[in-house]
């Protein structure tokens, strides 16, 4: 059996995987299609003052599927709702040993970790876009992961002012931070 990457409608992988699974033995698939993995990872985020923990799609709009592909698992898959096509359309492409390996590897590792939201450090070029300080550019100089905040240091008149308290939803990388990394 081999994996192959599944597109779906975007919003929709759950559902899809969800349906693709339920008809596997009342239609005699479950012999040829083995596994449906909609890569996932926990994501930190603070809203509000309070921390929550999501689970954010990897790659939105796509499953894997570890199938043994013939006319009838293909045309099963392709038949189910919400399913626009096989990556490669009519000839799927499979992935690689290696290609798979490393992807499973990866998401057993997002599985052991939470990751943050926003991934705002110290000396980032941010822009603030809500708040008195609005569209005026600063450098990061504290965050606050656990409360969702930061500080940022901007120039008014000449003078550099620090802006505390800000929240993450406040403010937005900037073009030229992106260019550098």
């Amino acid at each position: 059996m081999k994996w192959y990457v599944v597109q779906v409608l975007s919003t929709h992988e759950k559902k899809v995987k969800r349906a693709i699974e339920e008809h596997l033995s009342s239609t005699g698939m479950d012999s040829v299609i083995e596994q449906v993995l909609l890569p996932t990872e926990n994501v930190l985020e603070v809203k509000k003052g309070e921390q929550k923990v999501t689970e954010k799609r990897i790659w939105p709009g796509y499953l894997l599927v570890k199938m043994e592909l013939n006319d009838d698992s293909f045309m099963y898959i392709k038949d189910t709702a919400g399913v626009i096509d096989f990556l490669g359309g009519n000839n799927p492409t499979m992935l690689s040993d290696q290609e798979i390996e490393n992807i499973l590897r990866d998401l057993d590792d997002k599985k052991q970790k939470v990751i943050q939201k926003h991934k705002y450090e110290v000396g980032n070029l941010v822009k603030i876009v809500d708040g008195v300080f609005i569209n005026f550019i600063g450098t990061v100089t504290e965050v606050f992961h656990d409360k969702g905040r930061l500080s940022v240091l901007v120039t008014i008149f000449g003078r550099e002012t620090r802006v505390n308290d800000l929240e993450f939803w406040q403010v937005e990388e900037t073009l030229d931070d992106v260019e550098k990394s």
